[in-house]
């Protein structure tokens, strides 16, 4: 395969260059042929989140520009996993820790080639950790570590006074220990991550200079963070979760539908693989009418379908149509019927005690401030229930109108809906 002299362009205009230890020699081995490279993923939970779907797609622009990936899940680093500011972190089980690794890698997998000149490879660092002594990490290993330089990083120096345990504290030399194992073994000389990983991408550049007298290569990613500054990924239920399971595809839909108008633009570089100029078409569509939402749109479509796949994607175009009244509300699966509606809001009645009166339930699911206002609207004909207007605010569902045999979908107006599960 031809490697894409245009690469590191591309990356600097999509923003995902923050730090590099040497550009211009980093773009002279990239314009000569397929570089390998790595990038680590610690499974300290059982999903990927935002973060990491930045580097996972930053491989498959490297990929796809005809450079060869290893992908290594940390069985080793994740049964310690690297030092937070806030605090240390609670150790995992080698179970756990295990069956996170397989979940780690099932959700790495889709977004990578494993066939082809230029394949994909995925590794786990226990592997070459589990049999290492003690005695021969310390001489191999820590003898290129001086102390003083690990007591400078930031996050070391952030945590000594509230104390830090030697386990944490020698992170930094587990994930330099990969760099060089995979830099012998395999001919690897690239590595990034996020710029909160930068001392770590550093030392194992330090570490093959010193142990082999080799050269290597680092680059890490931005941090992103909101208009106010704070960071990206945390939705009011946790983080933004690649797993279904953990998170919605629906719920995940709406975060990337719902973001900032001022970061659409940023966010389309690095979470798309739009063209230059399909992105810059976006944004001048954004900037003309923002109210249309263009930028969303797209971002949510394009992200959405990277993760999720195109069906699910498809799925939700079509309860959000629906759910506005412009499809049928019967042809959605439950289990997409139910995210959207609990993303929305929704409420839960006894269905043993009697469905509430429309009017109530307008109340009942923040509607209608009250049930004065309820009977209003339901007066001016603003009021929906499964897409259907109601006339009589003493209309009580009946088990007909359940749709999915649990759910009454609730409307006011054209844009405000909500949910009722009846159980």
């Amino acid at each position: 395969m031809t490697v894409d002299p245009t690469l590191l362009d591309d990356l600097e205009w999509r923003g995902l260059i923050a730090h590099s230890t040497d550009l211009d020699a980093l773009r002279q081995a990239l314009a000569e042929g397929s570089v390998r490279f790595y990038v680590g993923f610690d499974p300290t939970a059982p999903s990927l989140h935002m973060g990491h779907l930045v580097q996972v797609l930053t491989a498959r622009r490297l990929q796809l520009a005809g450079h060869t990936p290893y992908a290594l899940v940390g069985g080793a680093t994740g049964m310690i996993g690297d030092p937070k500011e806030s605090g240390e972190r609670t150790l995992n089980s080698l179970d756990t820790v295990k069956d996170w690794v397989e979940r780690v890698r099932r959700q790495i997998e889709p977004f990578l080639t494993f066939e082809g000149e230029n394949a994909a490879t995925m590794v786990n660092n226990y592997d070459w950790t589990a049999s290492l002594s003690t005695i021969d990490f310390l001489r191999d290993i820590g003898k290129h570590f001086p102390v003083n330089r690990m007591l400078a990083r930031d996050v070391v120096r952030t945590r000594l006074d509230a104390g830090i345990s030697y386990t944490e504290f020698s992170y930094v030399l587990l994930q330099s220990l990969d760099y060089l194992n995979l830099y012998r073994d395999h001919g690897v000389t690239l590595q990034f991550g996020g710029s909160d990983q930068w001392g770590n991408l550093t030392a194992g550049v330090e570490l093959i200079r010193r142990a082999d007298g080799g050269h290597a290569h680092a680059i890490a990613t931005p941090l992103l963070t909101k208009a106010d500054g704070t960071k990206y990924g945390k939705t009011e239920g946790g983080a933004l979760w690649l797993d279904p399971e953990m998170m919605s595809p629906y719920a995940f839909y709406q975060f990337w539908l719902n973001v900032e108008d001022e970061k659409v633009g940023e966010l389309l570089r690095v979470f798309t693989f739009l063209s230059r100029a399909e992105i810059e078409d976006l944004e001048a569509q954004h900037a003309e009418k923002p109210f249309l939402r263009a930028g969303q749109r797209a971002l949510a479509e394009h992200v959405t379908t990277l993760v999720h796949g195109a069906d699910e994607t498809e799925r939700i175009a079509q309860a959000s149509a629906a759910l506005f009244g412009g499809g049928e509300l019967a042809t959605l699966s439950a289990a997409t019927l139910g995210a959207a509606l609990r993303e929305a809001g929704s409420t839960v009645v006894d269905g043993d005690a009697g469905i509430p009166p429309i009017a109530d339930l307008l109340v009942a699911t923040g509607l209608a401030k009250s049930k004065g206002e309820a009977r209003r609207t339901v007066a001016e004909g603003g009021a929906y229930l499964n897409n259907e207007r109601v006339a009589d605010p003493e209309l009580v569902p009946g088990d007909d109108d359940l749709v999915g045999g649990t759910w009454l979908v609730l409307r006011r107006g054209k844009k405000s809906f909500a949910g009722v599960e009846v159980r």
